[in-house]
């Protein structure tokens, strides 16, 4: 395997509370060392001068379709949109068809990854069997092959004593129960967030206290059995503050928030914008500035893209009927450099959320630029400026709400395991 130096970039690396301009060497898919002018005769050197170097990024809420449903998005076309937006590895949820609830579709997605995929993906397994709430999924057999977490996402585990067993189960075994925080009997046939732009358009809302609820009631079960909690894509100024409170408490917890949800509010719904239609949905701006203050005070863990690619025949129709969900894979980058232009937090913090706040939030072995860690770093333009075309996104899917965005920031180069898989 070729070795590989950057040269001369801003290095941030907040899991070693790094922050200088350094050479990093990469050598047999290792950082092999970080330092100033190294050389070495027979390497590839790429010159970040005036780039920021960072970890490798970390998404840990991305929908890759496959098994099952690959007409919407596989793990080739998923990580290669992953790759394209500067993540290195990507947590895949476990609603495919069927649903990861056993070893050998576990395997199946790892094996794939590897063979074929351009990043590390790391399966999430379901809590219940088929995700239907009813028995619990084999989590040590689950563990054992290679998940590190386990979600119902996308449909919440309504009963609370099959959380409860879930989280006691789970809890041995060193598995993260990662909640889809949503109280199904108060969402009934809402469409949307609950509140003026609803009512304007006569479509039927989802309140907070949906959310609120989900997130208070399983933060109180982490609380009570000592499993680990991470919260799914927090959107509501009440489950920022659950989680806020929780954590001083001393729980367990750890949440995330998406771009879509700390970028737009609830106006983008108008016209009846199916782009714009997702779960949990579009919310006020008085919850979109708690997202921002969580994402600024530490409350908030990482930024997660909640990647939920659909074929255009499932969102060009009536907004009722649509499918909830975005891709985020290819934007998340330069919508997190929008925090840092707007001052909501430092440079520093936005890497932390992309690298090793996901990882700690589901233990996952990388995120650090240490020497001897695996070799995953990307390298960043955080000036150019360039418009979204939704067409030209490496995802199978388009659906996104910011087609024709100008954005600003992008990925120039991401390497994986020390080779290049993606170079702009």
């Amino acid at each position: 395997m070729k070795k590989l130096i950057i040269k001369g970039g801003r290095v941030i690396d907040p899991a070693q509370k790094m922050d200088a301009v350094r050479d990093i060497l990469i050598e047999d898919g290792q950082i092999a060392a970080i330092g100033d002018a190294i050389s070495a005769d027979d390497a590839e050197v790429i010159d970040a001068t005036g780039k920021l170097v960072t970890p490798g990024l970390i998404d840990i809420h991305v929908h890759l379709r496959d098994p099952g449903l690959e007409y919407k998005e596989d793990i080739v076309s998923g990580s290669k949109a992953a790759v394209h937006g500067g993540f290195t590895s990507i947590a895949c949820m476990p609603n495919t068809k069927p649903v990861n609830d056993n070893l050998t579709v576990t395997e199946y997605i790892l094996n794939k990854a590897a063979l074929e995929g351009f990043c590390r993906v790391f399966p999430i397994a379901s809590i219940t069997k088929g995700m239907k709430g009813e028995t619990l999924s084999e989590m040590g057999e689950l563990k054992e092959a290679g998940c590190y977490a386990l979600s119902d996402d996308g449909v919440p585990v309504a009963n609370a004593e099959m959380m409860r067993r879930a989280m006691e189960y789970a809890r041995p075994f060193g598995l993260v129960i990662a909640t889809h925080a949503e109280h199904l009997e108060l969402v009934g046939s809402g469409v949307m967030n609950d509140g003026p732009v609803a009512t304007e358009l006569g479509l039927k809302g989802i309140p907070w206290v949906a959310e609120d609820a989900a997130t208070a009631r399983d933060v109180m079960l982490s609380e009570f059995t000592g499993c680990r909690l991470h919260v799914c894509h927090v959107s509501t100024k009440g489950s920022v503050d659950i989680v806020r409170q929780a954590k001083k408490r001393g729980v367990p917890v750890t949440c995330e928030a998406t771009p879509h949800h700390f970028s737009l509010t609830d106006d983008a719904v108008r016209g009846y914008n199916t782009n714009a239609k997702m779960n949990p949905p579009l919310r006020s701006d008085e919850d979109r500035q708690a997202v921002l203050a969580g994402l600024a005070d530490g409350t908030i863990d990482a930024i997660a893209t909640d990647h939920a690619p659909h074929h255009l025949d499932e969102k060009n129709v009536e907004f009722n009927i649509a499918m909830n969900g975005v891709v985020g894979l290819e934007t998340a980058l330069p919508l997190s450099l929008q925090l840092v232009r707007d001052g909501v937090i430092d440079l520093n913090r936005m890497v932390e959320l992309l690298t090793c706040g996901p990882a700690n939030a589901l233990n996952l072995p990388v995120g650090t630029l240490e020497v001897g860690s695996p070799a995953d770093v990307t390298v960043i333009d955080t000036d150019l400026k360039w418009t979204l075309t939704a067409q030209e996104l490496a995802s199978k899917s388009k659906n996104t709400p910011f087609d024709g965005w100008e954005l600003q920031g992008t990925a120039l180069c991401t390497i994986v395991d020390g080779k290049i898989a993606y170079k702009k």
